[in-house]
């Protein structure tokens, strides 16, 4: 990625944490770097563009970061569903941010993929496994819109209210997931 690419990319992350995904425009990117809006269109062709690549590149930690996931498939769910709901609470709309790609990304469509086939390695059905994956995803990401939408005013539950909650309707796919593939092993929650 050029050094001009990047420098917009991170405007636009640092922008969106200020303003939100609502406030977030050309323009205002613009102004907020310098230029006129149809250069950004230079670098991204459209606020779409723009947007997939903030979404890859939030959901892309460096290599060295953060170790492959490993370990039997319902530890690899639960730490995919944990970490892409820390990452999302990491920024503001961040779940709304993830919910408009069109375009994730190489290496998050790559992981998507080796999870699938982690599970069907595992015993579960590749076809179970894909829906395991899509419903763990979803869950994700309906938790913590809603979750981001409540963090202020009368209904704002404390962190740790909010963490029990999502980590029991976590466990409760995992659980449905399991209760489909009797005799598959699978790890107890720590």
């Amino acid at each position: 990625m050029g050094q001009r690419r990047a420098q917009v990319l991170q405007a636009a992350i640092e922008l969106l944490d200020e303003v939100g995904l609502d406030g977030l425009t050309m323009r205002l990117l613009a102004s907020r770097i310098g230029v006129r809006a149809g250069a950004l269109y230079r670098h991204y062709p459209s606020k779409q563009a723009l947007l997939d690549a903030m979404v890859a590149h939030l959901v892309t930690p460096p290599a060295d970061a953060v170790p492959p996931l490993d370990g039997p498939w319902d530890e690899q769910l639960r730490g995919l569903a944990i970490g892409t709901r820390e990452l999302m609470l990491a920024h503001r709309d961040g779940a709304r941010l993830m919910s408009t790609f069109h375009n994730p990304g190489s290496e998050a469509v790559t992981f998507y993929h080796g999870l699938i086939a982690t599970l069907a390695a595992a015993g579960v059905p590749a076809d179970t496994a894909a829906v395991a994956v899509d419903t763990v995803m979803a869950y994700v990401n309906g938790y913590t819109t809603e979750e981001q939408a409540r963090a202020t005013g009368a209904d704002a539950r404390p962190r740790e209210v909010r963490d029990r909650a999502f980590h029991d309707g976590l466990e409760l796919i995992i659980t449905g997931v399991k209760a489909l593939c009797r005799g598959v092993p699978a790890a107890r929650p720590a």
